[in-house]
């Protein structure tokens, strides 16, 4: 069972930054398209960013220049850097890794006070 552990959140002001992180546990990572998500209280899930086998990143339009997603294929790990966080960005985000099969972090909750 391939499992996938997020780290980097918590309680920022808006305007502030974090930087999440998402390991997994998978043998072969660099293949895989990896991704963020979130969830707001209320809310369904949604997509915020991705990132491709050959680096290539899509965003949401709610965080793109703000956000930034990347790929450590050594170390099987994903980031997502936030920038200029505002109160609409306060969710659980969750890491999610595509394949023959799918899996998911336990989230990591971010919150951002205005």
């Amino acid at each position: 069972q391939v499992q996938l552990v997020e780290s980097g959140g918590g309680l920022v002001q808006a305007g502030g930054s974090l930087r999440l992180s998402c390991t997994t546990s998978t043998t072969i990572f660099a293949i895989y398209l990896m991704s963020w998500y979130r969830q707001a209280p209320g809310k369904q899930r949604e997509l915020v960013a991705q990132i491709g086998s050959q680096m290539h990143a899509t965003y949401a339009d709610s965080v793109k220049g703000r956000f930034t997603i990347s790929r450590d294929n050594a170390k099987k790990t994903i980031y997502l850097q936030m920038n200029n966080l505002k109160p609409d960005d306060t969710a659980v985000y969750y890491c999610h890794q595509s394949g023959p099969f799918t899996f998911w972090g336990q989230g990591t909750q971010v919150t951002v006070s205005s």
